[in-house]
């Protein structure tokens, strides 16, 4: 099959080019900025794809996350256009767009899906993420020693905290209903109630927090609300209450873009690259923890795929999507809050061969189910 895979910044292009070429297709190329992939440069996208494919007529367009403005190109053109969401929620999935029959988007969130698909929404599909365990294996030896105790590898959202700036600008019944919120939100593991529960302090959220005018959006404002806005600070509080509380007795080994965030026994070691050094952070850590995004419904984020195929040691939130693909207890751990988090943190880290048994066991999972390679043939196979 001819493919125009458009490339911009994305993450795991490299090892969805690999297994395409792997599994016999042609892929042909074109490069756009991430301001270009967005929705606001639809003319952009028709100036930099119409001469690839008048010329090589491609079986179908793919990208790496969604864009609405490849929806609209392709729609033209009578083109399919295939993409693969690897993060949830996603802005550009609740547009309009992605009604149209040209779209073939795979989203890693079953549980989104199924909403999407309720809805009427037929152009979604689940596909959960994958690794190159190829590139994995040779990126980080097997026989490396361990060089960290508990690593976390991630963003802390401090970024993405759209909420705190502005959190003086909110009265006190507000504020004091945010926080009850966000600790109550802490507590429960694999179910996010936010968007049901902001009715009493709605109006007063979108006066100070403005949702930014998107054509074609579907979204209501409680659900802006609480993806754009609740989630992020959410995710935020908790992130770092739940490292500050490891590193109290067990110490932690940060890796992040935001260089300056400081914690008692945490060491930051800054960002690391995603394809060279990442892997070998996972591989030289004796527990890798995941702490999935407020807002992901069910979805195993892309790090724990990442972290299982490197040959890491996986101690992860619960996400209910774990349960369609791996063996909690024997091809990763989870943690159903703080004090359990504790527990087995001190638990894994004693326990050599019981832990070293359960990455072997996810590793091998991952490389015989899990790759990109199946994905994509489970991708193309519509």
């Amino acid at each position: 099959m001819k493919i125009l895979f458009v490339q911009w910044d994305s993450i795991a292009q490299k090892d969805l080019e690999e297994a395409f070429l792997q599994e016999g297709h042609e892929l042909l190329y074109e490069k756009i900025t991430s301001e270009q992939f967005s929705y606001s440069n639809p003319e952009e996208i028709e100036r930099k794809l119409s001469g690839t494919v008048s010329k090589e007529k491609p079986d179908l367009v793919f990208s790496v996350n969604y864009s609405p403005a490849i929806t609209e190109f392709c729609s033209k053109k009578r083109l399919r256009y295939v993409s693969w969401i690897y993060d949830s929620p996603y802005d550009w999935m609740y547009l309009e767009s992605i009604l149209d029959p040209c779209n073939q988007v795979y989203m890693l969130d079953k549980e989104l899906c199924q909403e999407f698909r309720s809805a009427g929404i037929r152009t979604v599909q689940y596909l959960p993420m994958a690794a190159n365990t190829e590139r994995l294996d040779r990126a980080a030896d097997e026989n490396v020693s361990y060089v960290y105790g508990v690593s976390f590898v991630g963003a802390l959202y401090m970024e993405a905290d759209r909420f705190s700036g502005k959190k003086s600008a909110l009265t006190d019944y507000t504020k004091g209903y945010m926080d009850a919120l966000a600790e109550s939100q802490m507590k429960i593991a694999g179910y996010n109630f936010i968007p049901e529960v902001l009715g009493p302090i709605l109006d007063e959220l979108c006066k100070v927090y403005p949702r930014y005018p998107i054509k074609g959006d579907l979204r209501t404002n409680a659900y802006f609300c609480a993806e754009s806005v609740v989630n992020p600070w959410i995710t935020r509080l908790e992130r770092v209450d739940l490292l500050e509380a490891v590193a109290k007795t067990y110490g932690v080994d940060l890796f992040t873009h935001n260089q300056v965030f400081s914690l008692p026994n945490v060491c930051n070691h800054g960002p690391v690259d995603y394809y060279e050094e990442m892997p070998v952070v996972f591989r030289q850590s004796k527990i890798n923890l995941n702490i999935s995004k407020r807002g992901m419904r069910s979805a195993v984020p892309l790090r724990c795929f990442d972290i299982m195929g490197s040959g890491g040691f996986l101690l992860s939130n619960f996400q209910s999507g774990f349960l369609d693909l791996f063996v909690p207890g024997e091809d990763f751990v989870y943690y159903e809050n703080k004090e359990d988090l504790l527990q087995k943190v001190g638990y894994y880290l004693t326990h050599e061969q019981e832990r070293q048994e359960i990455t072997r066991r996810g590793h091998d999972k991952v490389a015989a189910n899990h790759t990109y390679r199946h994905r994509v043939r489970q991708m193309l196979d519509f």
